[in-house]
């Protein structure tokens, strides 16, 4: 058997390297197998002296494994690979609090990639966040990337969708119910007494949610019969707010040249995101005009400005937090072995009324 040997030491005036499990099997004069058997809870296989003699070179070395090295031994890493389309997207940051809070109380941690809204960086994000060998992820995408085109680009992780569907991909998914939240709130605005609606969002460019939210207005509209009109206008961020506020501003003209008076034609917006919400708000105070009086309004996703622009913005409120929490459970599931069918989790919005929509 061989000897003990003096732990590393650190020449004067540089830092001391961190001790590896090498070095603890050389101070305990054992082999590293027989370590690695020690903190994986099998000092039940050594003897009393031998385990003795590896604690007390772990204390002398201050010695502090790797939770990586650990879990990996186990064939998890207990990582979870968040991808997003946008961070600056208020949507992005409150799903990824709720998934990551579901994941730290089951003992993982969340691994976030930024997209910034181009569609080719797909690719990178999944092979970067496999490198760390992750056990999972979760994907808010753009929905189109080619990158994600079948199961086996996740590196045989399994994976769950977060409000866009990705084709090609089957995954389970999670997000609002586009329809039964567009449909309530052109009911609340007709209502109101709104006859002229204008649905504003984002070029849809093939991103599931704005697809459907957008086929979800025009049914609504549909059902509505001749007195209630509606429109679609799609804004990209090229556009600035003069040309939004000329927009809104013929699209009041064109719903009063179908009554008697200007007055009469009441018209109001739905916006698709919060980003829409605000570009329509910035071209709502260059016109001059009030929610409520000019323009009815209700916009999807509440952010926490919308009570503070007058008269209060009437929103849809995304479940954020519950999409997050059970998409990392329907991912958690996954890892945990469960098979079957995708999985389709479609959660309630909820309406909030505030003086934008209510009718004069």
């Amino acid at each position: 058997m061989t000897s003990p040997t003096p732990a590393p030491s650190a020449t004067p005036g540089t830092p001391r390297a961190r001790p590896t499990i090498a070095d603890v099997a050389a101070e305990a004069g054992v082999s590293k197998a027989t370590v690695s058997r020690y903190f994986n809870h099998r000092e039940r296989l050594l003897s009393p002296d031998i385990a003795a003699r590896v604690e007390a070179a772990i204390a002398k070395l201050a010695y502090v494994p790797s939770p990586m090295a650990q879990a990996l031994s186990h064939g998890r890493s207990r990582l979870i690979g968040l991808v997003v389309a946008d961070i600056t997207n208020p949507y992005s940051v409150a799903v990824l609090r709720g998934a990551e809070k579901a994941c730290q109380e089951a003992g993982y941690l969340v691994m976030l990639f930024n997209l910034g809204n181009d569609r080719e960086r797909e690719r990178a994000a999944i092979d970067a966040l496999a490198s760390y060998q992750v056990d999972g992820f979760i994907l808010n995408t753009l929905g189109q990337g080619e990158g994600l085109a079948d199961v086996n680009t996740l590196h045989g992780k399994p994976a769950v969708l977060v409000d866009r569907r990705h084709a090609g991909l089957d995954a389970d998914f999670v997000a609002l119910d586009n329809e039964a939240a567009m449909r309530e709130t052109c009911a609340h605005l007709v209502a109101q007494g709104w006859q002229s609606l204008l649905y504003v969002t984002q070029p849809l460019q093939g991103v599931s949610s704005r697809l459907e939210r957008t086929a979800a207005f025009r049914a609504c509209i549909s059902a509505q019969g001749p007195n209630v009109r509606g429109e679609v206008l799609e804004i990209d961020a090229q556009q600035g707010e003069d040309a939004l506020a000329r927009a809104l501003a013929d699209f009041r003209e064109r719903a009063g040249a179908n009554v008697a008076n200007v007055a009469k034609g009441r018209c109001a917006v739905v916006a698709g995101n919060s980003v829409v919400t605000l570009r329509v708000a910035a071209a709502v105070a260059r016109l001059q005009w009030t929610f409520g009086q000019e323009l009815g309004f209700v916009g999807f996703d509440d952010p926490e400005w919308a009570p503070l622009i007058r008269p209060g913005l009437s929103t849809v409120a995304q479940p954020t937090d519950a999409i997050g929490q059970r998409a990392a459970q329907c991912l958690l599931e996954r890892i945990g072995g469960l098979q079957g069918a995708v999985r389709e989790n479609l959660l309630p919005g909820t309406l909030i009324v505030r003086g934008s929509s209510l009718g004069v």
